[in-house]
């Protein structure tokens, strides 16, 4: 099997390619009498790579209808200079595999969501432009903060978490607080941790 291609390579390829692969999901589907567009993504750009899947293929009547938005599938053909506006390169399929597929409720759809409903599906709100961006943001600042420390011989080390949580047993390691313990302040006879940091034992 001929080694995997990156939407993102492919969009930026600088030579068409007689054989290629492509893995990613459906973002949108257009059918036409001999043959279907399909846009597909894998999340390693904005920009979506065109798929012309041929109705003359092998199997397509059963599963060209599994490939709906959000299913995942995998091609093989060949990249091709594309006929289309706004848009370089395309593949001309001469096989595709659905890998998974994903049924009439799947809930990212090509128009777009507030901010409120991608909160209630935060396994899938990668998959969105929005957060792919964002995303793509704290991934290149996290990776100059720890560039510039790395460079100046610092060390990277996770340090423990203050919290008021009893997590496993883990606070009775040892404890945190602001208050005096030769002279704490009292409530009813008892250490009044409403005075604390946390406001409570921690």
């Amino acid at each position: 099997m001929i080694r995997r291609t990156l939407v993102k390579n492919a969009l930026n390829a600088k030579e068409p390619e007689e054989e290629i692969r492509i893995e990613g999901w459906v973002r949108t589907r257009r059918d036409a009498k001999a043959f279907s567009f399909v846009e597909i993504n894998d999340g390693t750009s904005l920009a979506n790579l065109q798929i012309i899947i041929d109705a003359t293929l092998s199997d397509y009547e059963t599963e060209i209808v599994k490939v709906t938005t959000g299913a995942a599938i995998r091609v093989h053909g060949k990249l091709t200079i594309s006929q289309g506006k706004n848009q370089g390169w395309e593949v001309i399929a001469t096989a595709f595999e659905v890998i998974g597929q994903a049924d009439a409720s799947y809930p990212l759809q090509k128009k777009g969501h507030s901010l409120e409903f991608l909160r209630e599906i935060a396994h899938l709100r990668p998959r969105s432009n929005l957060f792919g961006c964002v995303f793509r943001v704290r991934s290149r600042l996290a990776h100059a903060v720890h560039q510039f420390f790395q460079g100046r011989d610092f060390i990277y080390i996770h340090t423990p978490i203050i919290t008021a949580s009893d997590c496993e047993g883990a606070g009775e390691m040892f404890k945190v607080t602001t208050i005096d313990p030769a002279k704490p302040p009292l409530k009813d006879g008892q250490v009044d941790y409403g005075k604390d940091f946390f406001e409570k034992p921690s």
